[in-house]
């Protein structure tokens, strides 16, 4: 008879495996959660800020997934006069007047 054991920190494939894919899915639901914090965030910041979102930006502002988007619009919302200016893009580099090449 043969006694196979288990126990966490045995180092098999398997539990390797297991280990490796439950860190993904952890890291996976943490990412969403931040992502659902940020559109909160916006959607919030432009409301308070009187600004109507039309369904059709709301569904593009919770749909998006990407961290760094997310945060742009963000800071957008912040200082936006209008909802097409948060998803504008990229504000554009000041230019420099002080003549300096």
């Amino acid at each position: 008879m043969s006694f196979v054991s288990y126990f966490p920190g045995r180092g098999t494939v398997r539990e390797t495996a297991y280990l490796e894919g439950k860190a993904e899915g952890e890291a996976k639901g943490e990412a969403k959660g931040e992502a659902k914090a940020r559109v909160s965030m916006i959607l919030r910041a432009l409301e308070m800020r009187g600004l109507h979102v039309p369904e059709g930006t709301r569904e593009r502002i919770t749909s998006c997934t990407d961290p760094h988007t997310l945060s742009l619009w963000f800071d957008q919302s912040l200082t936006a006069t209008s909802v097409e200016d948060v998803l504008a893009g990229p504000p554009s580099p000041s230019t420099d007047t002080s003549g300096a090449s």
